[in-house]
């Protein structure tokens, strides 16, 4: 049950953010009652730790998938960009951070670090993935590694967002392709 709860819970978010769903919302989609939801997760803040704990760790879990899989970093950034557009392609669905960041003034003090943490982990790997690039010659040296890294997660998240309002899967194909033949081919500093 408590899957199923956080299952439900996790595509409601997705779809409307942290404010813009309630136990009744989970409850009637996975077909209980409320009482049965607080029994799993006393207040929406234990709720919304829960399914950010179990997104992080699906997005570990993936990180290492990708880091074993691609053989060189230009094919871990589109292993990376193919997580958020996959997320997209179903039914629109947002990535769970970018939901929570969009709405982080009403999250609670504890929920808002689980986000900073699990921001800062992207991030980090990120620049892991710049750095080994930078090292092999493929990556341009455009500001430092965290600027890159920061930027490149901060356009995935944004071209989402927009993507919903814009034209959808198409749109973030556009900017993501972007995103990356600007990576795949560095300009030599005169």
């Amino acid at each position: 049950m408590r899957t199923r709860i956080l299952d439900a819970a996790d595509r409601l978010m997705q779809m409307r953010g942290y404010s813009g769903f309630s136990f009744a919302d989970v409850a009637e989609v996975v077909g209980i009652r409320k009482a049965s939801i607080h029994h799993h997760f006393p207040t929406k803040s234990d709720l919304g730790r829960a399914q950010l704990m179990r997104f992080r760790e699906v997005c570990s879990r993936r990180l290492i998938e990708i880091d074993s899989i691609a053989k060189s970093p230009a094919a871990k950034l589109r292993g990376y960009v193919d997580l958020f557009r996959s997320t997209l392609a179903d039914d629109g669905r947002m990535c769970l951070c970018g939901m929570l960041a969009a709405g982080v003034e009403n999250l609670p003090d504890e929920l808002r670090e689980d986000l900073r943490e699990a921001i800062v982990e992207h991030e980090q790997w990120l620049a892991k993935v710049f750095r080994e690039g930078r090292r092999a010659g493929t990556f341009p040296r455009r500001g430092t590694i965290d600027q890159q890294s920061r930027a490149f997660l901060a356009a995935l998240e944004g071209s989402m967002l927009l993507a919903r309002v814009c034209g959808g899967v198409d749109r973030f194909e556009v900017v993501a392709a972007g995103l990356l033949d600007a990576l795949a081919s560095p300009r030599r500093s005169s």
